[in-house]
């Protein structure tokens, strides 16, 4: 090869300017093997190497100026994995020292598996009479409900006493002819005054009331809503039109509306302060909702009443918190 050839391995000509020798590609042809030193580009370069070594010398250095082994300059070294226990560290991870120490402890218990022994023997049995009791009230509303079989018929009573008068089932609702009526639970009592006079008040409307307490409120008490009426159904449906009761259960719902209206009318304060009741009355005032304006069908817009006999009031029909009959003569000492 002489002096006009081109190429990395030309020889320069005596007195000319070196040609720039391009910097090689740091990657290989394929099937070559990357040469661990290069020529330089200049005649001085070219002498040094010369009389320091040979091109196969292992400390000479390449084009770039970095020793033989390395990769040139802008090109991170290679990395060589070290070893830590059983496992590599990856790029830019870093090892915690207390992974040596075994895997993670579990977290303390909770809930009832915190407590002791004897606490968890508590909490189970509570547990299984809450539910017992949850199951029995459901197949006692369910055998209700339900059409006349033989369970109900065998045990009708004990079925009735359950529900009977707190968790009586309504579903007038979804009747093909559902309640279009208002019907609004008046009541009167003759009560005796703090001087002793027996005095007849004037008719409360129990209904308006309960309707003045749940109008605007946005959480109106299920007594406001249900107790009064459902009373009143309960009544009605256990007596006949004559209002002699029908059973036990009539005489059960005569007992539990009497002691509502004496419990209405203490809160009252029916006759005055210091008055104490000692019979009452009750009726019903039915009226019909009327129809729309552009239906034809035609109603009465008479009222209807249905008045029930006196009913005195005994001791045990004062619920807690009303007036007992003894305290008359002490508030009447106290004026």
């Amino acid at each position: 090869m002489d002096a006009y050839d081109k190429g990395s391995n030309a020889r320069p000509v005596p007195g000319e300017p070196a040609a720039a020798v391009p910097a090689p590609d740091s990657s290989p042809p394929e099937g070559h093997e990357t040469s661990d030193v290069r020529e330089t580009a200049t005649a001085g370069d070219h002498e040094t190497s010369e009389g320091r070594g040979t091109p196969d010398s292992p400390e000479s250095p390449d084009s770039h100026g970095a020793p033989v082994g390395q990769k040139p300059s802008g090109e991170a070294p290679a990395r060589i994995p070290q070893q830590y226990g059983d496992q590599q560290p990856y790029e830019g991870q870093q090892y915690d020292d207390t992974a040596l120490a075994g895997p993670p402890l579990p977290p303390p218990p909770a809930g009832i598996a915190a407590l002791s022994l004897p606490y968890q023997i508590a909490a189970a049995l509570a547990l299984a009479v809450v539910a017992v009791a949850a199951c029995v009230h459901v197949g006692m509303v369910f055998l209700h409900v339900a059409p006349s079989n033989t369970v109900t018929k065998q045990h009708g009573q004990a079925i009735d006493e359950w529900i009977y008068p707190e968790f009586e089932q309504n579903w007038k609702l979804f009747a093909p002819n559902p309640l279009q009526q208002n019907i609004a639970v008046q009541v009167r009592a003759d009560v005796r005054a703090a001087d002793g006079e027996i005095r007849t008040t004037r008719w409360y409307d129990l209904s308006a009331l309960d309707g003045v307490a749940i109008d605007g409120n946005l959480l109106p008490s299920h007594t406001q809503q249900n107790e009064l009426r459902r009373a009143w159904d309960f009544f009605v449906a256990t007596h006949d039109n004559a209002n002699r009761p029908n059973g036990l259960r009539g005489a059960l719902s005569e007992k539990y509306l009497r002691r509502i209206v004496v419990l209405r009318l203490d809160r009252e304060q029916a006759g005055g302060r210091g008055a104490v009741v000692q019979q009452v009355q009750v009726r019903s005032r039915t009226t019909n909702v009327p129809p729309p304006k552009w239906s034809q069908e035609q109603v009465s817009d008479k009222p209807i009443v249905r008045q029930l006999p006196w009913w005195p009031v005994s001791e045990a029909d004062r619920a807690a918190g009303t007036r007992p009959e003894e305290s008359t003569g002490t508030e009447a000492s106290a004026r």
